[in-house]
């Protein structure tokens, strides 16, 4: 950076410029924000861990603690529900994870790869769009960033002695976590290249006992963060929750898993998430917006929009209408368990990685039908090109740097989590942009000057 501080200062001007922005123009103050919010109020006010208001707040373990800890450090320096000032502070976090980013692919390919990442970070309208969002993104996408570059350092010291960068790794992945449940995946992933480093070693009967210290560590540090979080669980909600519940509810609060295993019959784009997935409850369903593969048979049909009938009465999926959804999944699934079990799958995951990341902004979620909003489907249009710019790169720079050091270390977090994000039944486009940090690595080797040293195993 001393070297090139013009250039990084003036990418960094224009990263900030990006992101003001979007916190000016299309700031993401959602209903969850304010869940977020509310806890975070009730903890720092009341030290309560709680929703609702002061005289009736109630104890809930529907969110984990770290998004609610980071919003009631900014409320208790800039005030009581300054989401704008959360916004700003996330913006310089976004820009610090451009500069981590920047620096993995320093030390996994070249000066100038470094220089392409911290650009292509800087200008990426998707992580300038969630850092204007008063949402776990952004700062789950940096602890990401900032465990991978540690596990890089850690392995490239093994033979040294340092043990240290895993001390840090472990507790960025403990924080990951603490942000949003799926942050585990970062624990599998690096668990799972850790292990592979191990047995290379045991084949080629080369000393392996730094590996099964830099495991142990890492895997010590990373379980701590959650250990006050599980005991207030077990003292407060008489529960053993070591993370959160997987739909967010309370206790009492029931689910309709009927339900959701049948839209996991069917779903398949984000469109759908948005008209019938998040109505529910709450809403009516207008079952034309249901798509064709959604039945099989007339009488299917039939049956579903009978079921719909029955919920748009009042609005609310009962224990009884959730069996009868639940029996349409059933048969569904036994005519077609490849279209359940891999196809939609496959077309959920494809959807999250190739949709235009829209959202957060004003648009309709139907950008391609050109209908309403011609303007807004051209601007989908437009992020929707970027988006496949960005995958072209990485492909690109994929092909030209299969020797990489420690390649498999990024691919096996890409392919670990693209899997998860399959059994998910919503495919929503947010959900990716914690691999995008990888991807704009792997974009920034098509930008390199310099052969990419071969895996050097002595290294290890």
């Amino acid at each position: 950076m001393r070297q090139q501080s013009r250039f990084f200062l003036l990418t960094a001007l224009a990263g900030v410029a990006l992101r003001l922005f979007f916190i000016f123009r299309y700031p993401g103050v959602t209903t969850d924000s304010f869940i977020y919010g509310d806890i975070a109020k009730n903890w720092l006010l009341h030290g309560v861990y709680g929703v609702g208001p002061a005289n009736d707040i109630s104890a809930t373990y529907i969110r984990l603690p770290g998004y609610p800890g980071f919003l009631a450090l900014v409320f208790s320096i800039f005030g009581m529900e300054h989401y704008r000032a959360v916004l700003f502070v996330q913006m310089f976090v976004d820009i610090g994870t451009c500069l981590l980013i920047a620096d993995i692919a320093r030390r996994l390919i070249s000066e100038r790869a470094a220089k392409a990442a911290f650009l292509l970070g800087s200008i990426c309208p998707f992580l300038a769009e969630y850092a204007a969002a008063a949402l776990t993104e952004t700062l789950e996408i940096f602890f990401t960033t900032l465990a991978l570059g540690l596990a890089v350092v850690g392995i490239q010291e093994l033979n040294r002695g340092r043990l240290a960068p895993w001390i840090g790794c472990g507790l960025s992945v403990g924080a990951a976590i603490l942000l949003r449940p799926d942050g585990g995946l970062l624990l599998a992933s690096i668990g799972i290249y850790l292990i592979w480093l191990l047995v290379l070693r045991i084949r080629e009967r080369r000393k392996y006992v730094s590996i099964l210290q830099a495991g142990l560590i890492f895997a010590l540090f990373a379980v701590v963060p959650l250990v006050p979080w599980t005991l207030r669980n077990l003292h407060t909600m008489n529960r053993f929750e070591p993370l959160a519940p997987r739909y967010a509810n309370e206790e009492d609060e029931f689910v309709p898993m009927g339900f959701n295993r049948w839209v996991k019959t069917w779903m398949a784009d984000y469109a759908s998430v948005e008209e019938i997935y998040w109505p529910v409850p709450g809403d009516t369903i207008d079952p034309a917006k249901l798509p064709a593969r959604a039945f099989d048979s007339p009488e299917q049909r039939e049956q579903t929009n009978q079921l719909i009938a029955d919920y748009d009465q009042n609005l609310h999926v009962t224990p009884d209408l959730d069996v009868r959804f639940s029996a349409i999944a059933v048969d569904r699934i036994r005519a077609h368990p490849l279209r359940y079990y891999v196809w939609l799958p496959v077309l959920r995951v494809a959807d999250m990685w190739l949709r235009p990341r829209t959202e957060l902004l004003p648009l309709d979620p139907r950008w391609w039908e050109f209908n309403d909003d011609p303007m807004g489907s051209v601007w989908a249009v437009s992020l929707g090109i970027i988006n496949l710019l960005y995958i072209a790169l990485a492909i690109m720079g994929l092909m030209r740097s299969r020797s990489m050091p420690h390649l498999m270390l990024l691919l096996t977090f890409v392919i670990l989590r693209s899997v998860f994000l399959g059994t998910l039944e919503n495919p929503e486009p947010r959900y990716t942009l914690e691999m995008y940090p990888v991807m704009i690595i792997l974009a920034a080797a098509s930008f390199r000057n310099a052969r990419v040293t071969r895996l050097d195993r002595q290294s290890f």
